[in-house]
């Protein structure tokens, strides 16, 4: 997927036009589930369930940085996208709570990043400014937005996926992708500071990446796996090498260091139509 700038996609956002649903979801997490229920691999379910670990305590933080600017905004039709913003990321942080709670029960230590990942959103709320948390969920949301895009949309992952799971992370990635630009937009209208826009992704692709890969490995050394060079060499070459699934995301993550920089100029929007229409029942 390739950062290719969509002028009416950013001239619609610019107004405030965004395009949000809260879905209110239930999810099946049976016992029958299988362990390894991505592609039948430790190495991909186990990444995907130590990202889940810190969503509860993330989306939280993303809720208070971006509400704490809502009585600054002019725009109505923002105000309403960031009511659905919300919305949104409140049941994300209650269904991940869940999914970790059905993960703790098979053994995994998901409370443990929980924890962690709170104490170190308590500090970032302690130690940072408003608009430097607001910057900080800025950044994270380009980070699950181009995850969602053009890890998930696309489909193949999911099809991989036992279909429990299947659907609730198309879920997750539809309402990333959906909202990707509402904090985005309410940084720019309130604080605008590039400087601290650009600094804080620096920052955050630092934490992003140590954290999980730190909750990765702990996750895999309670199944034994943490020293397997088969297990590493097949995760590096898949995500890195061929097909590289991470390797392609790189352009998206650099558009965020242009000037002209606005999410919505990474178009997604066919990707997405597919995956709500056979996994959340939305039809265009």
């Amino acid at each position: 997927m390739t950062a290719a700038l969509d002028t009416r996609a950013v001239q619609r956002a610019a107004l405030g036009q965004h395009d949000l649903k809260v879905r209110h979801m239930k999810f099946d997490l049976s016992d029958d589930i299988p362990e390894y229920w991505y592609d039948n691999d430790p190495f991909k379910t186990l990444l995907l369930s130590a990202m889940s670990g810190g969503f509860p305590e993330g989306e939280r933080f993303f809720i208070d940085s971006v509400r704490h600017f809502r009585d600054r905004l002019t725009d109505p039709a923002l105000k309403e996208a960031v009511r659905a913003f919300i919305g949104q990321e409140g049941h994300h942080s209650r269904e991940h709570g869940l999914l970790n709670d059905f993960l703790v029960r098979r053994g995994l230590p998901i409370d443990v990043i929980d924890r962690n990942v709170g104490a170190f959103m308590r500090f970032m709320k302690k130690r940072f400014s408003p608009e430097r948390q607001l910057a900080h969920t800025v950044a994270v949301e380009h980070f699950t937005a181009i995850l969602a895009e053009g890890f998930l949309l696309p489909g193949s992952e999911l099809e991989k996926m036992d279909p429990r799971m299947a659907k609730l992370w198309a879920w997750h990635a539809v309402e990333e992708a959906e909202h990707k630009a509402v904090a985005f937009d309410v940084y720019k209208q309130t604080v605008d500071d590039e400087w601290l826009r650009l600094s804080e992704m620096a920052m955050v692709t630092v934490l992003f990446l140590g954290f999980t890969a730190v909750d990765l490995v702990r996750l895999l050394q309670t199944r034994g796996l943490a020293s397997s060079p088969r297990l590493w060499l097949k995760a590096v070459n898949e995500m890195w090498g061929v097909p590289g699934h991470f390797r392609k995301l790189i352009p998206s993550y650099l558009a965020f260091y242009r000037r002209d920089f606005h999410p919505d100029q990474i178009d997604a929007s066919a990707a997405l139509a597919r995956v709500k229409a056979r996994y959340l029942g939305d039809q265009a």
